[in-house]
C-alpha cells in the first residue's frame, strides 16, 4: 500500500481546525438568519412539528417525541437544548409573540425551570402556522439534505414579517454574541408596509412606526432620545425600569409595589432583587421597610414593598433604581446572520432584508401558482373545446379499441383503426390536436360532467382561472403590485395577532437620591472561638452581658462607623468595617471573620485586636520571636486600606506579642529554653510601625521569645510555671534591655 506522510505546520493546522469551529457555531448554531429570525435549533424543531402535523387544531404531542424526532432527524446534538429551544419558543415572558403553544409547566418569569421534556406537551401557534410555515409546499425556500443526507430540511422558513425584530434573539457565538429585544408585531408590520411604498425611508422614518423595544414583561425605557441612533447603529445600551406603584392601606401606611419588572431580571435576578433591598436595609441605607413580600403569580408580578407611616414612598422608589436592578441596562447589539455572513444590521437594514426575502418567496410561490393556473388554463380549455364537439368525441371512444387509439386520434389526428359512422367524421377527427394533458382530461371525464349546471360551472373555473393567470403575471411583474400583495398578508396577520404595547418609551431623568449617612451609635463587635464576627448594639450587650462574655472571644465596644484592627504574628494588621458585619440579634451566628477581611485563619494567628478609635489614643509594644522590640503609635495604624504591615520583620521571625501600654512600667520576656529577663519599658524606644525595633534580650543560637508578661509589683505579677505559682517580680531580678537574663528552673 502506498503511503505517503503530509509534513504541515502545526499552528496552520490549529488555525484552520479553529476557524472551521468558530464558523460553524457562528452559522449553525448560536446566531439567527435575518430572513425569518431563527437560530437552526429552532428553525429545525418548528419544521418537524410541522413535518408531524402537530398544528394549532390538532391535539398536542408529548415535548420528548418532538425532541427526539427533531434530533433524530435534523439536529444531532444533545436533547437538552433542543428542549431548551423549544421551552423558550412556548415563552410568553420571553417572546413578543410565543411560536409554541406549550402545555403543562414550561417555566416561570421567576426563574422556575421548564418540567422535564415527558411531562409537557406542545402543538404549534396559529401564527406559526399562517406566518412561518405557511407555503413550504409550494417550493418557496430551498431544502438542503441534513446531517446523515436520509432527510431534506429547508434551509430558511418562508416567515412573512420580521420575525428577528418581534421575537429579538440572543445568543453567544466565538468571538461574538447577539441580543435583540423583542418589539411590538403592528409596528413592526406598519414599519414595512412603509418601507414597501417607499424604499428610500431612512431609519428616523421608520422610528415614527417602531417606537422601541417592547418586552413582553412591560416596563419603561428612559433613554428614548438614544434610540435613533442605537437603531442606526445597530447597538448600543438600552436603560429600562421596572413599573412601579403607590396603593395606600390603612392605618396610613403605604405600600410601594412593582407590578413590571426590566427584561433583564427575568429569572433568578428577581431573588436577587430582593436579595438586593434587604442588603439595603441590613446596610441602614434605609430604614422605611417593614416588609416585604413576593406575590408573583401566573397572572403577573407582584412585589409588595410595605414602608413605615412617614416615609417618602418616592425616595425608596428613587433608592430601588438607583441601587437595585429595578433599573437596568439592556445591551443592544442587532448580530445576526446576512448573506450567508454575520453582520450587525440596523433598524433599516433588518427590514430591508426581510422584505427582499418576502419578495423572492414570492416570487417562487407566484411561479408556482401560474405554472398550476395555466396548467388547469390547458386543461380547463380542452374540456371545453371537447364539449362543443362531444358527438365526435364519443364516436372516437366508441370506435376505438382502447385507450392508446383514442388517445392518439385525440392529440396527433390519427384515425387508422377507429370505426367511424361517417367519412366527415373521420376527416374532423384526423384534423384534432388536443394536448397529451387535454386528450387525458377528456378520456378521464364522467359523463355527469355533461349536465348543464356542470357545464356552466366548468365555463365559471374557467373565468376564474384566467383571472387568477392575469392577476398572478401582474404580480410578478408589477413591483407594486407585489408589494401589495406582501402589505395584505402582513395586515392580516397584524388584525389577528396583534397586541397592545407593554413598554412605555420616554425620557426620563437620572436618577439622583441623597443618601443620608447611618446615625453613628455605640456598638459591641463579638467575636467567638470559632473565629464568627457580628455587632450589637449596646442595650442588646447589657441584657446579655454574662452570655456575651462568657461565649465570646474578643468583646470590643467600638461605634457604627468605626473599624476592628486585627494584629497577626505575620507582622500585618487587617481592618474590618464595623457595618460590613451582619448587625442585629444577639443569637445570631455571625460571619466568619475571614470573609469580611484578608485575614488567613490557615497561615495568621490573633495577636491583639482593638477598635482604630481606641489606637489613635494607645501607644503599643511590639515583641518578635527574634527579640526585637518597639513602641508604636497607635495613632499609626489610623488607616483606610484593609491590610497594612504593621511592623517590619525579618526573614524568618514572627510577631510574638502586640500589647496596649497603658500604665504598665516593667517588662519580661521568656524563651523557649527558660531563659527570664525583666527590665523596664523606658528602655524601649519609640519608632514607626515601618521600623525593626531593637533587640529586647540576647538569645542563645536557636532559641526563640516563647511569653511576654508584664510585671508591675510583687504579687500583681503571678503566673503559672511547671504546675507552681511564680512571682515575676520577685523572682526574676531587674536587669536590662539588651542582656541574657536568668535561667529559671522552677
Amino acid at each position: 500500500m502506498d503511503t505517503r506522510i503530509l509534513q504541515t505546520e502545526y499552528s496552520d493546522v490549529m488555525k484552520k481546525s479553529y476557524i472551521d469551529y468558530a464558523m460553524s457555531v457562528i452559522i449553525a448554531r448560536a446566531l439567527p438568519d435575518v430572513r425569518d429570525g431563527l437560530k437552526p435549533v429552532q428553525r429545525r424543531v418548528l419544521y418537524d412539528m410541522h413535518e408531524l402535523g402537530i398544528k394549532y387544531d390538532k391535539p398536542y404531542r408529548k415535548s420528548a417525541r418532538i425532541v427526539g424526532d427533531t434530533m433524530g432527524k435534523y439536529h444531532p446534538h444533545g436533547d437538552s437544548s433542543i428542549y431548551d429551544a423549544l421551552v423558550v419558543l412556548t415563552q410568553d415572558f420571553k417572546k413578543g409573540i410565543p411560536l409554541v403553544d406549550g402545555h403543562g409547566n414550561f417555566g416561570t418569569m421567576e426563574g422556575d425551570g421548564a418540567a422535564a421534556m415527558r411531562y409537557t406537551e406542545a402543538r404549534l401557534c396559529k401564527i406559526t402556522q399562517d406566518g412561518i410555515l405557511a407555503d413550504l409546499d409550494k417550493d418557496v425556500v430551498d431544502f438542503m439534505p441534513n446531517f446523515d443526507e436520509t432527510e431534506k430540511e429547508p434551509t430558511v422558513l418562508p416567515c412573512k414579517f420580521p420575525n428577528l425584530l418581534v421575537n429579538g434573539s440572543e445568543g453567544i457565538a466565538v468571538g461574538m454574541a447577539t441580543n435583540i429585544p423583542p418589539h411590538n408585531l403592528g409596528e413592526v408590520i406598519d414599519a414595512c408596509k412603509a418601507y414597501l411604498k417607499n424604499p428610500d425611508i431612512t431609519t428616523a422614518g421608520l422610528m415614527k412606526y417602531i417606537k422601541g423595544p417592547d418586552f413582553p414583561t412591560g416596563g419603561i425605557v428612559v433613554n428614548q432620545s438614544e434610540l435613533a441612533s442605537i437603531y442606526e447603529s445597530g447597538s448600543g445600551k438600552i436603560k429600562i425600569r421596572g413599573r412601579v406603584e403607590v396603593e395606600n392601606v390603612k392605618g396610613g401606611k403605604v405600600n410601594v409595589v412593582v407590578k413590571e419588572i426590566p427584561y433583564t431580571m427575568i429569572g433568578n435576578n428577581i431573588g436577587k432583587f430582593l436579595s438586593d433591598v434587604v442588603s439595603l436595609i441590613d446596610q441602614k441605607k434605609t430604614a422605611d421597610v417593614l416588609d416585604i413580600s413576593n406575590q408573583s403569580n401566573k397572572d403577573g408580578i407582584r412585589i409588595v414593598f410595605e414602608l413605615r407611616k412617614d416615609a417618602n414612598p418616592q425616595n425608596f422608589i428613587n433608592l430601588l433604581y438607583k441601587k437595585t436592578r429595578l433599573e437596568d441596562t439592556f445591551g443592544f447589539n442587532m448580530l445576526a446572520i446576512c448573506d450567508g455572513r454575520p453582520e450587525t444590521l440596523s433598524l433599516k437594514r433588518v427590514i430591508e432584508e426581510n422584505v427582499k426575502f418576502q419578495f423572492e418567496v414570492a416570487t417562487r410561490k407566484y411561479k408556482k401558482l401560474l405554472e398550476k393556473e395555466l396548467e388547469k388554463k390547458e386543461i380547463q380549455e380542452g374540456l371545453i373545446r371537447a364539449v362543443n364537439i362531444i358527438d365526435l368525441i364519443i364516436e372516437i371512444l366508441r370506435g376505438s379499441k382502447d385507450r392508446a387509439m383514442a388517445k392518439a386520434c385525440m392529440t396527433e389526428g390519427k384515425t387508422e383503426g377507429i370505426r367511424f359512422k361517417s367519412k366527415e367524421s373521420k376527416i374532423m377527427a384526423s384534423m384534432l390536436d388536443f394536448t397529451e394533458k387535454q386528450a387525458n382530461a377528456i378520456l378521464d371525464m364522467r359523463l355527469y360532467k355533461l349536465i348543464g349546471l356542470e357545464l356552466e360551472a366548468l365555463f365559471n373555473e374557467n373565468e376564474e382561472t384566467l383571472l387568477n393567470i392575469s392577476k398572478y403575471k401582474d404580480i410578478l411583474e408589477n413591483r407594486d403590485s407585489m408589494a401589495d400583495v406582501l402589505i395584505s398578508d402582513m395586515e392580516a396577520l397584524k388584525r389577528e395577532f396583534n397586541t397592545k404595547r407593554k413598554t412605555d418609551i420616554e425620557d426620563a431623568e437620572e436618577i439622583v437620591i441623597e443618601e443620608k449617612e447611618p446615625e453613628v451609635i455605640d456598638i459591641m463587635f463579638l467575636m467567638d472561638r470559632f473565629g464568627y464576627a457580628k455587632t450589637i448594639d449596646v442595650p442588646t450587650y447589657e441584657r446579655n452581658k454574662e452570655a456575651a462574655d462568657g461565649e465570646n472571644r474578643f468583646v470590643i465596644p467600638l461605634k457604627s462607623d468605626g473599624k476592628i484592627c486585627i494584629f497577626t504574628d505575620t507582622g500585618l494588621v487587617h481592618t474590618i468595617r464595623a457595618k460590613d458585619l451582619p448587625f442585629g440579634r444577639f443569637r445570631e451566628k455571625g460571619t466568619p471573620i475571614d470573609n469580611v477581611s484578608n485575614y488567613n485563619s490557615e497561615k495568621e494567628r490573633f495577636l491583639y485586636i482593638s477598635s482604630q478609635e481606641d489606637l489613635k489614643f494607645s501607644r503599643l509594644v511590639f515583641v518578635t520571636a527574634l527579640s526585637m522590640m518597639k513602641i508604636v503609635d497607635g495613632s499609626e495604624f489610623d488607616v483606610s486600606k484593609k491590610t497594612v504591615a504593621a511592623t517590619k520583620l525579618s526573614d524568618g521571625d514572627t510577631l510574638v506579642s502586640v500589647t496596649k501600654l497603658s500604665d504598665r512600667k516593667n517588662i519580661v520576656l521568656r524563651t523557649k529554653d527558660g531563659m527570664f529577663l525583666r527590665f523596664s519599658l523606658d528602655e524601649v524606644p519609640e519608632k514607626k510601625k515601618a521600623a525593626v525595633g531593637v533587640r529586647g534580650m540576647k538569645l542563645v543560637k536557636n532559641d526563640l521569645i516563647d511569653e511576654v508578661y508584664f510585671a508591675e509589683g510583687s504579687g500583681d505579677s503571678v503566673i503559672e510555671l511547671n504546675g507552681k505559682p511564680f512571682d515575676l517580680f520577685a523572682k526574676v531580678r531587674a536587669g536590662h534591655r539588651d542582656t541574657k537574663g536568668t535561667k529559671i528552673r522552677s
